[in-house]
């Protein structure tokens, strides 16, 4: 016969370790602070070992508790996956974390095909800072990256450009430029990227890459989020160097022109989840519809 703790006090503790603070945890499990303060300290006797630092906060897994935590975590998802499967629960929704450029552009406007050929209902949080799939009721995150992360379930969705687009209203009043250099006497908008590892993705880059010295550039606009960008260039604000995939059905419909074949390579598009997700099935199904 198989030894294990009081399952009250496995959950008690994968909670707090999800969440990283026994308050939170509390309010999921629908008890009191106290009560999971003493279930984790009944564990940690059990186990002989520490679970958590307490002090100084925040609080912390000990290297016990870090070796466990993924273990039960993904005991417990199997287990509700089991539940499920055996009676006639409600899945519920899944929540797909992306960004609110890709939001915008790019899910949304397939959202109704996709919840239509999966049989999915789904979620969308958008929100441009990183999440953490192991601590946060996140169930698949979209993000553009050079290669897939070292922990979870990796599936690559389809490349990406940089690429230089105006609206038309804008090259009918300017003339469409004939080749990269032409774009200099352009007025310029500049999406500004928040990730360190971005910061080179722009204008300077872009003409140095074509071989022209570009100088002292003149920004017309510049903006710290992707899609009010996209919507300065449809209103013929100035050129933009944006992302090819999410503005392709743009082009398609003839709300910017692309100028050009030179480009900057972008981060592919990669979707995520955690390894041993209960509803990984639901999740590979949804997936193989992105990258249609």
């Amino acid at each position: 016969m198989r030894w294990l703790p009081p399952l009250h006090s496995l959950r008690a503790f994968e909670a707090a370790a999800r969440h990283l603070h026994f308050g939170r945890a509390a309010e999921e499990l629908h008890l009191d602070p106290t009560a999971i303060s003493h279930q984790i300290r009944k564990l940690e006797e059990l186990l002989g070992a520490q679970l958590f630092h307490r002090r100084p906060r925040p609080l912390r897994l000990t290297e016990a508790g870090a070796k466990l935590y993924p273990e039960i975590c993904g005991a417990m998802d199997r287990m509700a996956a089991a539940v499920a499967s055996a009676g006639r629960e409600d899945p519920g929704p899944l929540v797909v974390s992306m960004t609110m450029g890709f939001a915008a552009e790019w899910f949304t406007p397939r959202l109704a095909r996709l919840k239509a050929r999966t049989g999915l209902d789904i979620i969308v949080h958008a929100d441009n800072r990183s999440v953490d799939l192991s601590r946060e009721n996140i169930d698949l995150a979209i993000r553009s990256r050079e290669q897939a992360g070292a922990e979870g379930v990796w599936a690559h969705l389809f490349d990406d450009r940089l690429i230089a687009v105006a609206a038309p209203e804008l090259l009918e009043r300017s003339g469409r430029p004939a080749n990269p250099k032409d774009i200099l006497g352009l007025p310029l908008i500049q999406y500004r990227w928040r990730s360190p590892d971005r910061a080179s993705l722009n204008w300077k880059r872009w003409f140095e890459s074509a071989g022209i010295e570009p100088g002292n550039l003149i920004i017309e606009a510049s903006f710290t989020e992707e899609s009010h960008a996209i919507q300065a260039a449809v209103s013929g604000l100035g050129v933009a160097l944006l992302s090819e995939s999410l503005i392709a059905a743009r082009i398609d419909r003839g709300e910017l022109a692309k100028l050009g074949e030179h480009h900057l390579t972008m981060p592919a598009f990669w979707a995520v989840y955690r390894q041993g997700h209960r509803r990984g099935a639901d999740l590979d199904r949804l997936i193989e519809h992105l990258s249609d």
